[in-house]
């Protein structure tokens, strides 16, 4: 199985479990999220490469990249730019019904404000 296969399954189940809340989120962050996670990927994953700390075996990814990195690399920014927010969100809910109220958003332990 290659990596490309491989992380298209992964990114679709995600996308498929993750779609109702996606639907609530603000779709610009998550797009913003996405493409800046991709361009560190870009950078990062260059550098690595080009200094050698780690290689691909060549008949287990497409050969299409991105400056240095494969498009196969790609696939872990996307699904932590969709999983994470998603995740957080899912997370937030449920300890709102467990707890019978919503957390204190000001910062704060107690939920107190201070002048």
């Amino acid at each position: 199985m290659t990596n490309a296969i491989l992380n298209a399954g992964v990114l679709v189940v995600l996308l498929a479990v993750s779609a109702p809340v996606l639907r609530r989120l603000r779709g610009w962050a998550v797009v913003a999220t996405v493409l800046l996670l991709c361009v560190l990927t870009a950078v990062f994953d260059t550098i690595m490469i080009d200094v050698g700390l780690y290689e691909f075996d060549p008949a287990k990814i497409l050969g299409l990249h991105v400056w240095g990195a494969p498009v196969e690399d790609f696939a872990y920014a996307v699904a932590a730019a969709v999983g994470m927010p998603v995740l957080w969100t899912v997370l937030s809910r449920r300890r709102v019904r467990r707890d019978g109220h919503a957390a204190p958003h000001d910062g704060t332990a107690d939920g107190t404000t201070h002048a």
